[in-house]
Formats: structure tokens, sequence, C-alpha cells
């Protein structure tokens, strides 16, 4: 089953959330993405199914290998197109939300050439 947008942010949450504390739990990423719970189960059970992430006994997430891989992806993009954009001058949190959509949609050949682009400049 392909990763939607919506389950590739869940991987990214998780991500960010392990680099700002060791522990994360489904409570966590629901306050930080701002979902309900019975959300956030529900993504959960669909990224464990997939072998995206494992949830311990008690309850604790950790990305799997594939998902560490797919969200580390994500989060580099993230974070490219978010400071381009800011340094050309949109504010900050309309750059954190147009970068979070651009970094769905954007081939990883494309992305390649546009980070090559600029270094270049």
């Amino acid at each position: 089953m392909k990763l939607t947008q919506s389950l590739e942010d869940y991987l990214e949450a998780i991500l960010v959330l392990q680099m700002k504390k060791s522990e994360v739990r489904s409570v966590d990423v629901a306050e930080y993405l701002g979902f309900a719970k019975p959300s956030v189960h529900r993504a959960v059970k669909l990224l464990k199914k997939q072998g995206y992430i494992a949830v311990d006994d008690i309850g604790l997430l950790h990305l799997t290998a594939v998902g560490s891989e797919v969200a580390q992806r994500l989060y580099e993009r993230h974070q490219f197109f978010t400071d381009q954009l800011t340094s050309l001058g949109v504010d900050k949190k309309t750059a954190e939300a147009e970068a979070c959509k651009i970094e769905h949609v954007v081939s990883q050949e494309s992305f390649e050439k546009i980070r090559q682009a600029i270094k270049k400049e």
C-alpha cells in the first residue's frame, strides 16, 4: 500500500518528536499534529501493519529502518523548502505550511536537481 500524504506526515512527526525527546507515544503525535487521538490510533495501526513503525509493550512508537528512511527524506525536504522560502522573504508560518505540501509532491529526482541548482548559485 502506498503511503498517503497524511501517513507521511505521521512518520515525519514521529521523527521530529524523537529528535526532541527519546520516547514518543501516540498522544504526543496527536498533540504535535493537532489531531484527535482516534485518528492517530488508526494511522499508527496502518503504519505498523505496513512495517513503517513498531509499537513496544508500553506503547512507545519506534520508526523501523524503512520508516526512518522515509521520515528522514521528508524531513530533509521540509527543512530545505522551508529554508528556501524564508530566504526569499516568505514568512515562517507560510513557508512551513507550503514546504509541507511541496515535500510530498516533488520527486526525489526533482528535489536533487533543485538542491544542486541552488548550491551552484
